[in-house]
């Protein structure tokens, strides 16, 4: 895997296909934490994991953790936020959306960028943030 990652100029790759990534790696940390806190059967993890990767779930951690982030991840935020939206989905609230775009995108940019320390001790911060909510 290291080696098709390392051919991915991050400078050079839209924002759109940095959140594509991110949702992707984000969705597998959930699954992970989920399945590690309970062996259940796929649908009900599944069911489960969508209180963690919703937009609108996505849209309430990075409101709640904007000050944890460094400069540099913030400008990835906001770049993958103002990113332009052909279609959203018509159940989602569209800055609901725009922020979970730019949440992924940061996920995505750690990710690729190999910063997996900052990205273990960010999705911790944001299942906390979820944690709070269900409770």
């Amino acid at each position: 895997m290291e080696e098709y990652i390392k051919k991915i100029d991050i400078q050079s790759t839209s924002m759109q296909t940095l959140a594509f990534i991110g949702d992707a790696v984000y969705n597998v940390y959930i699954r992970c934490y989920l399945v590690s806190k309970s062996n259940s059967k796929t649908g009900k993890i599944h069911k489960e994991s969508i209180k963690y990767v919703s937009a609108k779930a996505q849209s309430k951690i990075i409101d709640n953790l904007h000050d944890f982030l460094t400069e540099t991840e913030q400008l990835v935020y906001k770049r993958g936020r103002n990113t332009n939206i052909d279609k959203v989905s018509k159940n989602i609230d569209i800055i609901d959306y725009k922020k979970a775009t730019g949440f992924e995108t940061l996920i995505g940019y750690l990710y690729l960028n190999s910063e997996h320390n900052r990205l273990d001790e960010f999705v911790k911060k944001c299942i906390e943030v979820i944690e709070k909510e269900i409770q």
